[in-house]
């Protein structure tokens, strides 16, 4: 059974009651109580997996590297495949990272680093390339844009994304307008291969949608595959793979033939859970064209200042912290539009504490303070009285204003020249053939190590 068919019984053995409590959409996110979405029925309904305890060690100690605190809050929590990913990376075989932006404000908001820094994280412990699209097409198709602005946007958005660290040598971002010439190829594979009531279902199109929305997944889909890259992954390079891997193969004594390095590119993408949809989709489609399913690692959604009930949104600036907010306008920001689960006076916070399931401020911490004892103990004092809920909020503002304080000026030192470089079309400083397997080793934790994950981060 196709994923896309299993996710369709999973979705009719749910009650119609629980399918009301949420929506879930690559468009919209809407939970019906305070309390936020529920990822566990997301899980069910999509048929992906959770993240376990066993997941999350098996990648220290293939990497060395402790696991970043998205993963062990759960704040990534599903994925599909990674066991197999894990796999690849322990036999040295080629895989890459992919994620994306669609660039539909002139400013990134808080909620839209989440993916970033994780797979900056990603590519640091794996040490393998990055490309990152930029869907300037998807919202010309879907908002209120000409194509000169979601172009020009695609540029803006860059800079924020350049400023979070990413290696150059290692990262090409392109925007769907400039390279759907190299692109198109893939994309028409992909579209051969995917009819329009499939498209229906999964999406919820209708007759009176306009066409580019029904081959845009299509477009989406197509940088899963390696042929979308000829300029990463060359044929002198994949050859010498398929030499490397068939002499590692005899030194081990295997006698079974090895897949050829082409077929065998495996592709990770981190994203928030509602763009799962996308990569079902790519998921069927993949054994039909010759490819492996993309591997997928999912995030919860950074939540409205005004509750978890939704995700942030660009177009409401009072709903989001945006990373050209000035210190003042954060924590004015905070302090009136942040949804409190603390008491409505001081006696009540007092004698009854903070309800934490709530409480964005305390929901904010979890993304963006590191310190696990220092997260507890407000926690365990807020929800206890022993603190107030503008005590919680002043530490947020000051964690908050450091992290955009600095962000802002990394950005400011990134030339349009520079965005340029990440956004031509080349070949990337990485030779898979000179990559050797990684030895499993206790997890390390250095002071530099720490020191540059939390400058990556903030």
């Amino acid at each position: 059974m196709s994923e896309q068919a299993a996710q369709k019984d999973s979705e009719q053995q749910q009650t119609n009651e629980e399918v009301k409590e949420q929506l879930v959409t690559p468009w919209d996110v809407e939970a019906e109580t305070d309390m936020g979405i529920d990822y566990m029925k997301l899980i069910r309904r999509f048929g992906s997996s959770e993240i376990q305890e066993d997941l999350i060690e098996r990648l220290e100690r293939l990497t060395g590297r402790p696991a970043h605190h998205f993963l062990k809050r759960k704040i990534f929590f599903s994925h599909r495949d990674m066991h197999k990913l894990l796999d690849y990376y322990e036999q040295g075989k080629p895989f890459y990272l992919y994620t994306g932006r669609g660039p539909s404000s002139e400013s990134m908001h808080m909620g839209h680093l989440i993916p970033f820094l994780f797979t900056k994280y990603l590519q640091d412990v794996f040490d393998v390339p990055l490309v990152i699209q930029m869907t300037d097409d998807e919202k010309f198709l879907w908002k209120d844009l000409t194509l000169e602005e979601a172009h020009r946007l695609t540029y803006e958005n860059a800079k924020d994304i350049i400023a979070l660290g990413f290696d150059k040598n290692k990262t090409f971002i392109f925007s769907n307008l400039e390279y759907m010439g190299h692109l198109y190829p893939t994309v028409c594979q992909i579209e051969k291969s995917v009819t329009t009531s499939q498209v229906k279902g999964t999406f919820g199109f209708e007759d009176s949608d306009n066409i580019g929305k029904f081959s845009f997944p299509a477009i989406q889909a197509a940088p899963s595959f390696y042929t979308a890259f000829p300029h990463i992954f060359p044929e002198e390079e994949l050859a010498a793979l398929d030499k490397q891997l068939e002499g590692d193969k005899k030194k081990k004594k295997k006698s079974s033939k090895s897949k050829n390095a082409k077929k065998d590119i495996l592709c990770l993408i981190p994203c928030a859970i509602d763009q799962d949809p996308y990569f079902r989709l790519t998921r069927d489609v993949a054994p039909k064209l010759g490819f492996q399913k993309p591997v997928l690692i999912h995030s919860k959604f950074f939540p409205a200042l005004q509750g978890a009930a939704k995700k942030m949104s660009a177009s409401s600036d009072i709903s989001s912290i945006f990373l050209t907010d000035t210190s003042n306008k954060i924590k004015d920001k905070i302090n009136k539009h942040a949804f409190s689960g603390g008491g409505a006076t001081r006696e009540e916070q007092e004698k009854y504490g903070a309800n934490l399931s709530v409480d964005v401020s305390i929901k904010y911490l979890e993304f963006f303070m590191e310190d696990d004892n220092k997260l507890a103990e407000i926690c365990e004092k807020y929800s206890t009285g022993k603190m107030l809920t503008g005590e919680v909020k002043k530490i947020l503002i000051e964690i908050l204003q450091k992290i955009v304080k600095e962000h802002q000026e990394r950005r400011a030192k990134i030339t349009d020249e520079e965005v340029k470089e990440f956004l031509s079309v080349r070949k990337l400083g990485f030779k898979w053939s000179e990559r050797k397997p990684p030895q499993s080793a206790p997890v390390v934790v250095e002071k530099d190590v720490e020191e540059s994950s939390n400058t990556a981060q903030q």
